[in-house]
């Protein structure tokens, strides 16, 4: 369904007059393709809002000048986004249909009118033909296993060690968020991070061996649940739901129907931005659970109120943790994940526990993820 666009007149003028008062940054949108719907809405989708292609707090308002403006708070910091019509299919493109790289924009001291033209629609192409690349030892243990702490059904994925089939053995579990992302480009939505193929790697090389359960995301549930308190400008609040269902149901079942090493020790928990901040809340939610954390690039700043949790939290004995981020991520992303090392080691973690890296040219993306995550698995997972 299509969202009507909002047009003002000259109060309507005045009032984005007023907004960009307070505001470090105005973007506005100049020109559009003559083919776009009159009656859509424009939305921003970047790093200010975890990519949500449908943010209705990052939509564009349709001023009587016919142009489309968006006024950010101060203190947004660097931003990487695109444009879209509400959906990932609706996206921007370059004029003639390829993908454009991300829009990149560093605030300056001031307040300032970043001024923008789309060329073009991806809806307006053809879809680019898609491939499927999981390897044949992953699965779709279930395209519609109910959550019932969330009152919904979610698609869950399964990588199975190359050798599950004629072993007999028994195999260490990684819970991991984003399952959209994590084995095959055909339904990944900004690129996958080739789980399977490098832990296939690592038992060709070394005998690594592990189950991997992938939970896809919520689209537009994400954001709210992927951290257990509510922003009241990004959404939030259902991440005690969703923890709740990972420990209590989704667990419990991977444990009973497949050859599994259940104890805290053999069990871990990773994922990016949103999802390294929930994976990281799981473990201190259930210690006895969830004994080895992969947090990638961390989005602590939606959650400040994570810190004062950790503050009265003592993590277990048995955590292994693992913080990594990028350089060239936002302002925050560095500091942010500097503190919550320090408050984890002041609150009882042990400094051998933990693995705190930062890469100089570490950006927010896929590519980065799927780069790191063999070390960071390995780490996590060493004898």
């Amino acid at each position: 369904m299509k969202v009507g666009v909002k047009v003002f007149g000259l109060l309507g003028l005045l009032l984005l007059e007023a907004l960009s008062a307070e505001a470090q940054v105005t973007i506005e949108i100049r020109k559009l393709p003559e083919c776009t719907p009159a009656q859509d809405t424009l939305f921003l989708a970047g790093n200010l809002n975890n990519w949500n292609p449908r943010a209705t707090n990052f939509a564009f308002t349709k001023a009587a000048n016919h142009r489309y403006y968006l006024a950010l708070p101060a203190g947004s910091g660097k931003l990487e986004f695109k444009i879209t019509r509400g959906s990932w299919e609706t996206g921007e493109t370059l004029a003639s249909g390829a993908g454009r790289e991300n829009r990149v924009y560093t605030p300056g001291p001031g307040k300032d009118t970043l001024r923008l033209e789309v060329e073009n629609w991806q809806d307006n192409f053809a879809p680019v033909a898609k491939v499927h690349t999981a390897a044949a030892n992953v699965q779709v243990l279930d395209n519609a296993f109910w959550m019932p702490q969330l009152n919904k059904s979610r698609r869950i994925w399964l990588y199975l060690p190359p050798d599950y089939e004629t072993s007999g053995k028994k195999y260490p579990v990684l819970y991991m968020h984003d399952g959209q992302n994590l084995f095959d480009a055909f339904y990944s939505y900004s690129g996958e991070w080739s789980i399977d193929e490098s832990l296939n790697q690592l038992f060709n090389t070394e005998g690594r061996e592990v189950i991997v359960v992938g939970i896809d995301n919520g689209g537009e549930e994400r954001m709210n649940e992927y951290t257990p308190w509510r922003n009241t400008k990004y959404g939030g609040g259902k991440g005690d739901a969703y923890v709740d269902f990972l420990a209590q149901t989704l667990k419990p079942y991977v444990d009973a129907h497949y050859r599994t090493l259940p104890g805290q020790t053999h069990t871990g928990i990773a994922g990016s931005s949103m999802g390294g901040l929930i994976s990281l809340y799981a473990a201190l939610k259930y210690p006895k659970v969830f004994g080895k954390v992969g947090v990638f690039s961390p989005a602590f700043w939606v959650s400040p109120e994570l810190y004062d949790y950790v503050a009265k939290t003592k993590p277990s004995k048995k955590l292994k943790l693992y913080l990594v981020a990028g350089a060239k991520e936002s302002e925050e992303m560095v500091p942010d994940m500097a503190r919550m090392r320090d408050l984890l080691i002041k609150r009882g973690l042990k400094p051998s526990a933990l693995k705190y890296q930062v890469d100089a040219d570490g950006e927010h993306k896929e590519s980065y993820w799927q780069r790191e995550f063999p070390g960071v698995f390995k780490w996590l997972f060493s004898k």
